[in-house]
């Protein structure tokens, strides 16, 4: 893999592909809001005229669930998820490049009650699984070569994510109460950058694939994984008690049957789970 484009480097994702990049030993060009505003299209257009990246893997993202459903986040959503990416895609088009687009279990309901497959009709519930599944379509419209990953639930070393809300809050509180009626799949940042980079080495057929990994749990079930070897105790809640601005799908739980027919092999989340805890343990 030859001329490497990142965005969003230095998010959760983003710097976690970052760390398996450096490992294989891959350079490539690391870029934030600071390098390369993907909201500018000329910017965009004039970082792809002089570097002409071969390959491009956006992880940037506006992924504020709760703040996208009011003013102004609504519009850096829009901006961000939509028009960035839309100027990525169009860029990298016009250089050849291929685009591997990071999207969500949220461009869905919810309410399917078996595994949605990736070319289930989508109907996002809130605003940042609009503006994903607008993203989706930008990539589709506009380019010849790209990777739709869907993902969902991610966790991981570097960042603010679920795994590290329930570690501090076990520090302070003796009971903590988590809902158990949204059911998905906890998604590894490392099992994510790991297929990103596969699907590229590999030359696996462009197109979406959901991505997360194996076996399904509901909030309840995944904090008290977490917290298993402390003394706090988690006890189920609906999320009639705990109220979120933006909705979340109450069953998102995505097929990972055409992701594992690539020959990628996914691990449970319970072991990705404790490969985490033992890193960030260190």
């Amino acid at each position: 893999m030859n001329h490497i484009l990142i965005t969003g480097a230095n998010g959760q994702l983003g710097t976690e592909l970052r760390h398996l990049l450096d490992e294989k030993g891959i350079t490539y060009a690391a870029t934030d809001t600071k390098e390369l505003d993907i909201t500018n299209q000329q910017m965009v257009n004039d970082y792809f005229a002089k570097n002409k990246p071969e390959l491009v893997f956006h992880c940037a993202a506006y992924t504020a669930v709760d703040a996208a459903e009011e003013e102004p986040g609504k519009s850096i959503d829009e901006k961000v998820n939509v028009l960035g990416t839309q100027n990525l895609a169009t860029a990298a088009e016009c250089v050849g490049a291929t685009l591997v687009y990071i999207s969500t279990d949220y461009v869905f309901d919810g309410q399917n009650t078996g595994m949605y497959q990736e070319m289930d009709p989508q109907n996002p519930q809130n605003e940042y699984g609009r503006t994903k599944s607008l993203g989706e379509k930008a990539v589709r419209d506009t380019m010849s070569k790209y990777y739709i990953i869907r993902t969902s639930w991610v966790f991981g070393k570097y960042g603010k994510n679920f795994v590290y809300t329930m570690l501090n809050l076990a520090k302070t509180h003796d009971v903590i109460t988590v809902v158990d009626d949204q059911v998905g799949r906890p998604t590894w940042t490392r099992t994510l950058a790991e297929f990103m980079v596969y699907a590229v080495e590999h030359q696996v057929a462009y197109g979406t694939y959901n991505l997360s990994n194996d076996n399904q749990a509901n909030w309840f079930q995944f904090a008290t994984e977490i917290l298993r070897d402390t003394k706090t105790e988690v006890k189920p809640v609906s999320s009639t008690e705990y109220p979120q601005k933006a909705h979340r799908p109450e069953h998102s739980v995505m097929s990972l049957e055409k992701t594992k027919a690539t020959g990628f092999k996914i691990p449970t989340w319970q072991e990705a789970l404790k490969q985490m805890m033992a890193i960030i343990d260190k």
